[in-house]
């Protein structure tokens, strides 16, 4: 009998050791599931379907393209057309991983590609630009990263598939890839150019 007012206190002691092992073991789980659960470009976002973030971004200074400024970022920029919005960064290895797609993705008739140049030096975006090509018909630059709050990233690089009336349709994490780009970017623009007028290419 007298063994039994230690029973209850032995009891919380042990449970309250073995809580942190079992929240650890809970966490470990859930970032495993996360790693191998699939594609991280699927990550779905809260802002799709909705206006995408309205915010004015200023160019990239000293950005040219045949002669003239390219410009920065506006609410008109992301109407009007289907557009894929690209959140990039000089330094950031898998932006130039990615790159030769959006060059080539640049030369479809169907969509525009502007860049939202991502905490970075003016003097090396407009170097990597020079060195691996410019697909953007316009350039905003974020240098404190409060753009990139709005629309939700994680981390560059990302893309944001825009839809005419100015609404998010996809987004992607990490970079694009072949199969991301045929798979899944070709097809929605297939599918949102055919659901919309007609709009004049934006040079």
């Amino acid at each position: 009998m007298s063994e039994e007012p230690d029973t209850a206190p032995r009891r919380r002691r042990s449970w309250l050791a073995i809580l942190p092992v079992a929240l650890f073991a809970a966490l470990a789980l859930l970032f495993l599931f996360r790693l191998f659960a699939g594609d991280p470009s699927r990550i779905p976002s809260a802002l799709i379907g909705r206006a995408a973030p309205v915010a004015e971004l200023a160019p990239l200074p000293g950005l040219m393209n045949a002669g003239k400024p390219v410009p920065g970022i506006d609410a008109a920029t992301l109407k009007g057309h289907l557009t894929l919005v690209n959140v990039w960064a000089s330094w950031c290895a898998p932006c130039r991983e990615e790159h030769p797609l959006l060059m080539a993705l640049s030369q479809d008739p169907r969509l525009r590609v502007v860049g939202i140049n991502y905490k970075d030096a003016p003097d090396n975006a407009r170097r990597f630009l020079g060195q691996y090509g410019l697909p953007f018909t316009a350039v905003g630059v974020d240098p404190n990263g409060r753009a990139a709050i709005d629309w939700g990233v994680y981390g560059v690089p990302e893309s944001f598939l825009v839809a005419p009336d100015g609404t998010i349709a996809h987004k992607f994490v990490g970079p694009l890839t072949e199969a991301s780009v045929k798979d899944t970017l070709l097809p929605l623009v297939a599918k949102l150019s055919a659901a919309s007028p007609a709009a004049p290419r934006v040079p």
